[in-house]
């Protein structure tokens, strides 16, 4: 099912009185599925919405697609896949650079851009989302450099649930990246860690 087949709710009057909440990011690295759950239920997170291009596991199968929406909709929590237009390893080759992800060309694509205006419909709902990925650490995930900083400049507020458990704001996480050492404009460009090969269907890694 794509991104677009699984629309928010709308919400209640109670909610829209009430302050409105961040969308949250969280990633599962070490983590068992317990302790994700876990986590997820302590930020009173009710949509998990999986950012992963490919959202499988070789090594962490409870976290693959299937698996991983049985288990967190057991526990009340709805599972939403964007990956298709929120993913950190965009199929096109436009969006690379020597062989690594260019996180400004992909902000540039339409499917990325609707993707965020989906999540600002999200966060205007007031319900509290999380986006998820793999890497524990905000800091070196897509979630952060390439989706926070695109929410940020919209205006939408991102708070990353780390490794630790702890909550840190968009600024917080990118100043962990840069060392607090932005450009002289208060500007930073990001790539992906790693280099790859665009994408075919079904295949890849989830790192960012």
């Amino acid at each position: 099912m794509s991104s677009s087949d699984q629309p928010f709710g709308e919400a209640s009057a109670a909610s829209l009185a009430a302050e409105r909440p961040p969308l949250f990011t969280i990633g599962y690295g070490a983590r068992t599925l317990d302790e994700f759950i876990a986590a997820l239920k302590a930020n009173r997170i009710e949509y998990l919405i999986d950012v992963r291009t490919a959202p499988y596991s070789k090594f962490k199968q409870e976290f693959s697609k299937e698996l991983l929406q049985h288990h967190v909709e057991r526990a009340g929590i709805r599972y939403v896949f964007m990956g298709d237009t929120l993913g950190g390893q965009p199929k096109d080759p436009a969006c690379h650079t020597d062989g690594k992800v260019d996180y400004d060309k992909v902000r540039a694509q339409p499917f990325f851009q609707a993707g965020i205006e989906r999540l600002k419909k999200a966060f205007q709902s007031q319900r509290r989302a999380a986006l998820m990925c793999s890497e524990g650490r905000p800091e070196q995930c897509h979630r952060s450099k390439l989706i926070g900083e695109a929410l940020a400049a919209a205006g939408v507020p991102v708070s990353h649930i780390d490794e630790d458990g702890q909550v840190l704001t968009q600024t917080q996480v990118i100043d962990r990246l840069t060392k607090g050492q932005m450009d002289l404009f208060g500007q930073s460009s990001f790539t992906s860690r790693k280099r790859y090969a665009p994408l075919e269907e079904g295949g890849g890694s989830n790192s960012s």
